[in-house]
C-alpha cells in the first residue's frame, strides 16, 4: 500500500508543481496546511474543537502573511509579536484543564509558525526563485524523499546503534548517515539534471545541511506524537498516516532551501 500510494502520488505532485500557476501551487499547499493543522491541533487540543479551528485559521493566517507581506519587515515583526499574545488570549478564553493550559498556549503560539512557515516556504520558493522556482521546490522534495529512503534502507540492512530511542525507537545512527548520504546524492543529481543554476559545491553543502535538518524535523514530529500518545498524526494518506507524517521533514528542507535562495544563491 505504501509503495502504491507513492507511485500514484509522486507523478501527480510533480505535474502540479510544474504545470499549475504559482497561485495554484500555493492554494494546494494551503489545503495541505489546513489538513496538517487539523492533525496537529487535534493532538494538542483533543477536547477543544473551537481551539482547533482557531489553530487552523492562525496557521493559514501565517502563510497568508508570509505570502502577501514577504518584503514588509514591519508586518513580519508584528506577526512574531502578536502571535504568542493571541495564543495566550485564546487559551485564557478556552481554559479547560489548568494543568495543561501552558502546554496548549505554547502549542497555539508555535504550531501556526511551524506549519505556516514550513509549508509556506515551499510556496514562496516556487514564486521567489524565478525560473528556477519549480526546480528548487523539487530539490526540497528530493532532499526529503532521498533522506527518508536512504535512512530506511541503511537502517534496515546496516542499523545497529539506536539514534534517539526515547523519541523514535526504530531509527539508527547508520540509517541517519545513509539518509544524509542519499540527500547529498539527491542534491548533486539536481545540479546536473534539473537545477543547473545551483552550483555543485552549494548543492553538496545544502544536501548536508538540509538533509540533516530534515531528519531532525522527522524526529521532532515523532516527539510531538509520542508526547500526545498517538502513533500517526492522522489517516488521510493511505498506508502513510497523516499529512504531518509525510511533510515533517519536507517542511524543514523547504525552509532551509528557501533560506539558501534568499541569502546564498548566486542568482543567474
Amino acid at each position: 500500500m505504501r509503495l502504491l500510494s507513492a507511485v500514484i502520488a509522486i507523478p501527480l505532485l510533480l505535474a502540479l508543481l510544474y504545470r499549475a500557476p504559482t497561485w495554484g501551487w500555493a492554494l494546494f499547499l494551503a489545503l495541505a496546511l489546513a489538513v496538517g493543522a487539523i492533525e496537529l491541533f487535534g493532538m494538542t487540543h483533543p477536547q477543544d474543537r473551537a481551539s482547533r479551528i482557531l489553530g487552523v485559521l492562525l496557521s493559514l493566517g501565517v502563510m497568508a502573511t508570509l505570502w502577501f507581506f514577504t518584503t514588509n519587515a514591519a508586518a513580519l515583526v508584528a506577526l512574531l509579536f502578536l502571535l504568542p499574545t493571541v495564543a495566550l488570549f485564546i487559551t485564557l478564553a478556552r481554559l479547560g484543564s489548568i494543568e495543561t493550559a501552558a502546554l496548549r498556549a505554547m502549542a497555539m503560539g508555535f504550531g501556526p509558525l511551524y506549519l505556516g512557515g514550513g509549508l509556506g516556504s515551499l510556496a514562496l520558493l516556487r514564486r521567489d526563485a524565478g525560473t528556477s522556482g519549480a526546480g528548487f521546490v523539487l530539490l526540497a522534495l528530493v532532499l526529503s524523499w532521498f533522506s527518508d529512503t536512504g535512512a530506511y534502507f541503511a537502517g534496515r540492512f546496516l542499523g545497529k546503534h539506536k539514534l534517539y530511542e526515547a523519541v523514535s525507537p526504530k531509527k539508527t545512527v547508520e540509517g541517519a548517515v545513509g539518509g544524509l548520504a542519499a540527500a547529498v546524492v539527491g542534491a548533486v543529481v539536481g545540479h546536473y539534471f534539473y537545477l543547473k543554476s545551483l552550483p555543485l559545491e552549494h548543492a553538496i553543502v545544502l544536501g548536508l545541511v538540509a538533509g540533516a535538518a530534515g531528519q531532525a524535523g522527522d524526529l521532532a514530529e515523532s516527539m510531538i506524537k509520542r508526547s500526545a500518545g498517538v502513533k500517526d498524526s492522522g489517516g488521510i494518506v493511505p498506508g502513510h498516516g497523516g499529512i504531518l507524517d509525510r511533510v515533517d521533514a519536507l517542511m524543514v528542507t523547504g525552509t532551509f532551501t528557501y533560506i539558501y535562495v534568499l541569502f546564498f544563491w548566486p542568482r543567474p
